[in-house]
């Protein structure tokens, strides 16, 4: 197991020599299961850093608990691997003391709507110039199972085996709801599309969240498949709806499969220019 490990490494240390895109992965190996879409998103956001030329010195990712809390270790960057739900917040005070870092912040549907859910709004008021991708496959993945904040209703899971009881929140309807100054949906088996939205969004001056559709190939087999996804998944027609907040509402509550920039301010300040703006006078 050691030498096939190191024989990895190796064929990955030689392309980053060449300067690929895998210059933005560490050397640790993924841990994720086989076939999870994680893979997609990453994937997604290595070639998004490098198009942007990003330096790997000016980035930070910050993540909580959970599957999609591992990811920090698998980027050559610096990392901060929080607690439980604590993403947004350690990531915004990152950006208030060192605004000229580029911050991420993971987290996983339970981790970010469930015991973190409390900080999207704060974050999104102030308009705090970070970006969030939310990796949602709509299941507590990492403690074997359970239901999440976003899972369907009625879906059995090891949490509910009769099916769950609770409404399923929608990610998009609430950073909406929250004014979020940008507000995309990615979909993890399109890295080509997702990373065109993580360049925008990284791009924006202000709170940027992108809400990522993945599946749980280990815990869920019936609902939000690759098969599922692939049959539902479409994208957006671009610009229609990117400047009006109720045609970006609209598409939140019919559209749960739409993918591309669902709303986009350009207009709003982020948080730092109106604290120096206010220092001004």
């Amino acid at each position: 197991m050691e030498s096939i490990k190191e024989a990895y490494l190796d064929e990955k240390l030689e392309t980053v020599r060449q300067g690929d895109f895998l210059k933005y992965r560490s050397k640790d190996l993924p841990t994720w299961c086989p076939g999870c879409g994680y893979f997609g998103i990453i994937d997604a956001w290595y070639k998004a850093c490098r198009e942007m030329e990003l330096k790997h010195e000016d980035i930070v990712a910050v993540s909580g608990i959970g599957c999609a809390g591992r990811t920090p270790i698998f980027l050559n960057s610096y990392g901060f691997h929080t607690l439980h739900g604590r993403s947004i917040p350690v990531a915004c005070g990152l950006k208030l003391a060192r605004e000229d870092l580029t911050v991420f912040a993971f987290a996983g549907d339970g981790d970010a709507l469930g015991i973190g859910g409390g900080h999207l709004p704060h974050v999104a008021r102030k308009n705090i110039n970070l970006t969030f991708l939310l990796f949602d496959n709509s299941i507590y993945g990492l403690t074997k199972g359970q239901s999440s904040s976003t899972t369907p209703f009625e879906m059995k899971t090891s949490s509910h085996p009769v099916g769950n009881p609770d409404t399923p929140l929608n990610p998009i309807k609430l950073a909406l709801a929250y004014d979020t100054s940008f507000v995309a949906r990615g979909y993890a088996g399109d890295p080509e599309g997702l990373k065109e939205i993580i360049k925008a969004a990284t791009l924006h001056q202000g709170f940027s969240f992108i809400h990522i559709l993945t599946p749980c190939v280990t815990f869920d087999k019936e609902n939000k498949t690759w098969k599922n996804l692939k049959e539902k998944v479409h994208t957006l027609t671009p610009g229609i709806h990117e400047q009006d907040m109720e045609a970006a509402m609209r598409i939140a509550q019919n559209d749960q499969y739409g993918v591309g920039i669902i709303f986009h301010d350009k207009n709003r300040p982020h948080y730092q220019d109106v604290l120096r703006s206010m220092n001004k006078s």
